[in-house]
């Protein structure tokens, strides 16, 4: 009797300990699935033909540099959480890039969980990450050296004085959810102040979608460049290409877009605010980013 308690106790305890650990578990931005010799183009065909086959739908597609290709996708469970979520829209899609590094590609995605945390959404997308596992695989999590837990990551933000989740900039506003998002989707089709249009995710049920925008800009306006923030940050042996492009979202009547030192720091929060290949270099990147939404979004 006593040792049926005793393996009825272990096993409590076991079970309680490994809940734990779950829960406690560091989360990082990125997953690589693989890296091998090839080109971006053979490996950015396979990935799609691997992503629809894993019950992904591709949204959109964007290279933003020579050496990268990055694929957008969504599927129902993607958006039904979403539409479950306080500002769900952003985390309605997971991104998929394809990067040339030396002699070889990488195919890395975007970390369902962490993402699901950080953008503080209502499930955490483990299924979703166990897809996108199965059909591209999973070599390592990456991003960050040491990662944060759940909790962490839902409370995140850079560094005191800095946005939260919850602190986005407001962009526009108009008269209804359809007039804003009729307008932003023919704004971003103009392609005026360098911002232009990737992909479009509506979430069902709700007045609320998300848009993926690609960057371009010289000159003063070159802080916004994806380039140009890419080349400065991007530093690190396994690529965060991944972390393109940045969304604007209509929610509602409004218009808006996570603060670029929210939306930066979350995919590169190991990112150092002095020297080379840090915060600095970018500075003036989140203010010039806002702007060009602003200008392109605006009624």
């Amino acid at each position: 009797m006593m040792k049926f308690k005793y393996m009825v106790l272990s096993a409590f305890l076991m079970l309680v300990s490994t809940g734990a650990q779950a829960a406690d578990a560091l989360l990082k931005p990125f997953v690589l699935a693989s890296k091998s010799a090839g080109t971006v183009a053979e490996k950015s065909a396979q990935v799609k033909t691997a992503l629809l086959g894993g019950g992904f739908t591709v949204v959109g597609e964007y290279a933003p540099y020579a050496g990268a290709d990055i694929i957008i996708v969504t599927n129902d469970e993607l958006k039904k959480n979403a539409a479950a979520s306080e500002s769900g829209g952003y985390g309605a899609v997971q991104r998929v890039s394809i990067t040339e590094a030396g002699k070889e590609v990488q195919v890395s995605y975007t970390n369902p969980v962490y993402m699901a945390n950080v953008y503080r959404m209502n499930g955490d997308l483990s299924n979703v990450a166990a897809h996108l596992s199965s059909a591209l695989g999973k070599v390592e999590e990456f991003g960050s050296a040491k990662g944060m837990t759940a909790k962490q990551a839902r409370k995140y933000h850079y560094m005191m004085g800095m946005e939260y989740f919850d602190e986005p900039s407001a962009l526009a506003e108009y008269g209804s959810y359809e007039e804003a998002a009729q307008a932003v989707d023919a704004k971003l089709a103009n392609n005026k102040n360098g911002v232009s249009k990737v992909y479009r995710v509506d979430v069902p049920g709700k007045k609320e979608s998300v848009f993926g925008v690609a960057m371009k800009g010289s000159g003063e306006n070159k802080y916004m460049d994806d380039k140009f923030i890419m080349d400065e940050i991007d530093s690190q042996a396994l690529k965060s290409t991944a972390h393109l492009p940045y969304e604007v979202l209509v929610s509602g009547n409004k218009v808006y877009a996570l603060y670029a030192r929210f939306r930066i720091a979350i995919n590169f929060p190991d990112l150092s605010m002095m020297g080379s290949h840090s915060f600095m270099s970018i500075m003036k990147s989140p203010e010039t980013i806002r702007l060009a939404l602003q200008k392109t979004v605006q009624k």
